[in-house]
């Protein structure tokens, strides 16, 4: 036996394999940037209206991230299982399982939406907002839950599409409803002199244009198009989405429950601190993209790698995504902390809300790589099917370590933000360490 010829071979496909992880990535990264990018511009906008249009805006950001979570749980369980269906060549499943993530989109998106709608009076009030911007941030929150249908249908059938390996579409879905809200912001805000109320009805209407899209390129793609009835329901593949998606969605409960209870706790530290945390958290997401395109790459990867019962791919998949994601977050943590003030500066005029919030920046720089390996680890575990213990780590970093130390901090001890920043930064480290220590055993299983 050739082991030279054996050794360039393995070689040759750990270097095929690592581009492709690189091309699958790349556009889901482009698309995040380019949408946080124009997010930065409209948190922008709405900050030059001054401290209290940003707290209004802001009161209900967490809040937003809870509603957005929920759909993103079923759409890892589309990409995971049409991800494994194709690569076990099962055409026909594909199809089947295609129609039945349209069918949770339309559902999860109906109940989100008028649960959302009927706590929307309430939200600023349970959130600590002071009094004088509790009037805007409930209009703000109210337009901005009228799509929410739209939105569950653009999360979880762009997943499915991602899972073919098209990851271009999404991403040119995403800047175009980003390029249209970005205008009708402008448009809204100063032009017309709507103020947060503006902001409001811009993100209304891009969420319901970014829905029919999806939806539109959805039924074109070769591997995803159906033409059967979509009430003709097969029941295994709606329990075999439930039992892969429930332990993701009790991971985005977790978490993002976990972030409304933590804004809250630093909402009623005033309006400049909360200014500062919420622009901050903002500014931060950025800077942890990479490690979220190397996450739908590694969750699209290994599922096909694990359908086709190919370990030599899958190990290269792994490897190739972690290594990806650490270079990609360490070069992030570096830009943070060198452009923290400037960053600062682009979103607000106020000098306390600047001070501050640079140097939390620069505090959690350090920790983008830990905060890379977490992400890209789920991402391994989504791939495989395997979202039970990802929940146990997501829990127990962000309640025991993240909202607890919070909490006896701020109340007992009167610690400020900085120590608020010190228990987020100690959340991601554990949960990078927890989360990707057993990784090495789950290639071998």
């Amino acid at each position: 036996m050739d082991w030279k010829k054996i050794g360039m071979t393995k070689t040759s496909d750990g270097r095929r394999i690592f581009w492709t992880v690189v091309t699958v990535a790349l556009p889901t990264m482009l698309e995040q940037i380019l949408s946080v990018l124009m997010q930065y511009v409209d948190t922008a906008m709405v900050g030059r209206l001054g401290a209290d249009a940003t707290a209004a805006v802001s009161t209900s950001t967490t809040i937003t991230w809870l509603i957005g979570s929920l759909p993103y749980a079923f759409g890892v369980a589309a990409m995971t299982l049409i991800a494994q269906a194709i690569g076990a060549g099962e055409q026909e499943n594909i199809k089947k399982i295609a129609k039945h993530s349209l069918v949770y989109a339309l559902i999860v998106g109906a109940i989100i939406e008028i649960v959302c709608m009927a706590v929307a009076p309430f939200v600023a009030i349970w959130m600590g907002a002071e009094e004088a911007i509790r009037p805007a941030a409930t209009r703000y929150f109210f337009w901005i839950s009228v799509p929410v249908i739209f939105k569950s249908v653009q999360y979880i059938l762009a997943s499915a599409i991602r899972a073919t390996k098209d990851t271009k579409t999404p991403m040119v879905i995403s800047i175009v409803i980003n390029a249209v809200n970005l205008i009708l912001d402008y448009i809204f805000i100063y032009i017309f002199g709507w103020g947060v109320d503006g902001a409001a009805y811009a993100t209304c209407i891009s969420s319901i244009l970014g829905g029919v899209l999806v939806l539109m390129v959805f039924f074109k793609n070769p591997y995803l198009g159906f033409k059967d009835s979509i009430f003709k329901i097969d029941r295994d593949i709606i329990i075999k989405i439930w039992k892969l998606s429930f332990p993701v969605l009790l991971i985005n409960v977790a978490s993002t429950s976990g972030y409304v209870v933590f804004a809250g706790l630093v909402s009623h530290m005033g309006t400049i601190i909360f200014a500062a945390h919420s622009i901050a958290v903002g500014a931060e997401e950025l800077f942890y993209i990479g490690g979220y395109g190397f996450k739908s790459a590694a969750t699209t990867m290994v599922g096909i790698s694990y359908g086709e019962q190919n370990r030599s791919k899958y190990h290269y998949v792994c490897v190739s995504s972690i290594i990806c994601t650490l270079t990609v977050m360490t070069l992030s943590g570096i830009l943070l902390f060198i452009f923290a003030t400037p960053l600062m500066g682009f979103f607000t005029t106020d000098g306390e809300v600047i001070q501050l919030g640079s140097k939390v920046l620069k505090m959690v720089a350090f920790s983008e790589p830990f905060f890379g390996l977490y992400v890209i680890s789920e991402g391994i575990y989504y791939g495989l099917g395997k979202t039970r213990y990802p929940f146990v780590i997501e829990f127990g970093g962000m309640w025991l370590v993240r909202i607890l130390a919070t909490f006896v901090g701020v109340h007992f001890f009167n610690q400020g933000l900085l120590y608020v920043w010190c228990c987020m930064i100690a959340d991601n480290v554990l949960k990078a360490i927890f989360l990707t220590v057993p990784v090495p055993r789950l290639w071998k299983k």
